[in-house]
């Protein structure tokens, strides 16, 4: 989006549609000149209601781009909605059947959910380099963000994981995902469809509460939200607020230690003076090779939070142990209480 669009503030500032107002408001002010936005769609009510927001809001050179997943025989019905969908509207449509019951290369230890979830990612990043696009959009709201942090937790999370879904990151080098409906509620989504009298697909599957974020969404939340807990979802996406922010600071001291105390040389090794760590705090040790992991583009898949924290204790040691750690990085010690990690 290159420039402010007037019909934008005008948006944001009409209190009777609450949905348009949200997404006016979360919408990059300034952009990429003259580069398409890919949008992806679904076909349910919150991704058909994301397209045709930023529809009405002129937002120019909108891809439709909609995953087929080879999981529900409903699955080209959707498709076919969507196609139906962008040609109405005069919108470039691009869709990939994902075949996710076949098992891949990179499938090792994959559920069904997560290789669905990385094909369709794969997906728009092909549909972004296509299109020459420099922003992915997708249309998780409010609830969805508060489900997911209530799923971590429940699943024992880290601090860093009850942030919930960043409102946006880059999907590959050049790309942004965003998010732009995250302040936006799942009855406002609805009531701004039922007010164009615009359909959307239901996927049958979103009801089996057998699913454990189904479970949270039908049995837990609205539960709660209609006994002692009326604004349950604000509340878990307040404290997801709260949480970005903090790891924002920690994030913030770990990359001021890296910066301080590592050396990358030319080789791509990188060679940490442990000396001045002994002392710190080791989760903030451990959030210094998270940056380290982060910034050189080491595999993080399979690094788990002890790896993390095994790195930390190790430079806690007068002779650390020689270590092999996922995706082929090692680590060993050097002489004068230095502290040797890379490929080699």
């Amino acid at each position: 989006m290159s420039s402010p669009h007037p019909n934008l503030a005008a948006a944001a500032a009409d209190p009777a549609d609450p949905f348009l107002a949200a997404l006016s408001a979360a919408l990059p002010i300034t952009g990429p000149g003259g580069f398409p936005t890919v949008v992806a769609v679904s076909g349910g009510g919150d991704s058909v209601a994301l397209l045709l927001g930023l529809h009405r809001l002129a937002v120019p050179r909108l891809v439709v781009a909609h995953a087929e997943h080879d999981l529900r025989d409903e699955a080209a019905a959707d498709r076919e909605f969507v196609g139906r969908l962008a040609e109405r509207l005069g919108l470039p449509f691009v869709w990939r059947r994902l075949r996710v019951r076949e098992r891949d290369d990179e499938a090792a230890g994959e559920g069904l959910e997560a290789r669905a979830r990385r094909l369709r990612y794969g997906f728009l990043i092909d549909a972004a380099r296509e299109a020459k696009a420099r922003h992915v959009l997708v249309a998780h709201t409010a609830d969805d963000q508060a489900e997911t942090i209530l799923h971590r937790i429940l699943r024992g999370t880290g601090p860093a994981g009850l942030a919930g879904m960043p409102r946006a990151r880059e999907l590959c080098e050049g790309v942004a995902l965003l998010r732009p409906l995250l302040d936006a509620s799942r009855d406002s989504v609805r009531a701004f469809l039922r007010g164009v009298a615009e359909e959307w697909r239901e996927d049958a599957s979103n009801t089996d509460t057998a699913r454990a974020r189904n479970f949270l969404r039908h049995e837990v939340l609205p539960r709660c939200a209609a006994g002692p807990y009326p604004v349950v979802t604000a509340a878990l996406v307040r404290l997801g607020g709260q949480a970005a922010d903090m790891a924002a600071v920690v994030a913030s001291a770990a990359d001021h230690l890296l910066n301080l105390h590592g050396e990358r040389h030319a080789d791509g090794t990188v060679v940490l003076r442990t000396r001045p760590l002994a002392g710190l705090d080791p989760h903030l040790v451990a959030e210094m090779f998270v940056s380290l992991w982060r910034r050189e583009g080491w595999p993080q898949r399979d690094m788990t939070a002890r790896h993390y924290e095994s790195l930390a204790r190790a430079t806690q040691l007068p002779d650390p142990p020689a270590n092999s750690l996922p995706g082929g990085i090692r680590t060993r010690p050097l002489a004068g209480g230095l502290f040797w990690i890379g490929r080699h």
